[in-house]
């Protein structure tokens, strides 16, 4: 069992209403999802990180 399994999920969130933003919080909008995608591709990084040393590891 992974550790991550033991967290509590985030529901799915809703897709925000963008008819209701004008081009530039849009655009602020897209700046901050990103981000967010950034910094998730970060944490993916060094999650597989993590588990390829263990991998290699116990594979010697």
């Amino acid at each position: 069992m992974d550790t991550d399994d033991l967290e509590p999920r985030k529901p799915i969130i809703k897709p925000t209403d963008l008819s209701a933003l004008s081009v530039e919080e849009l655009k602020t909008y897209i700046q901050d999802l990103e981000s967010e995608i950034k910094r998730a591709q970060t944490a993916i990084d060094a999650k597989t990180k993590h588990r390829d040393s263990a991998a290699a590891f116990f594979k010697r």
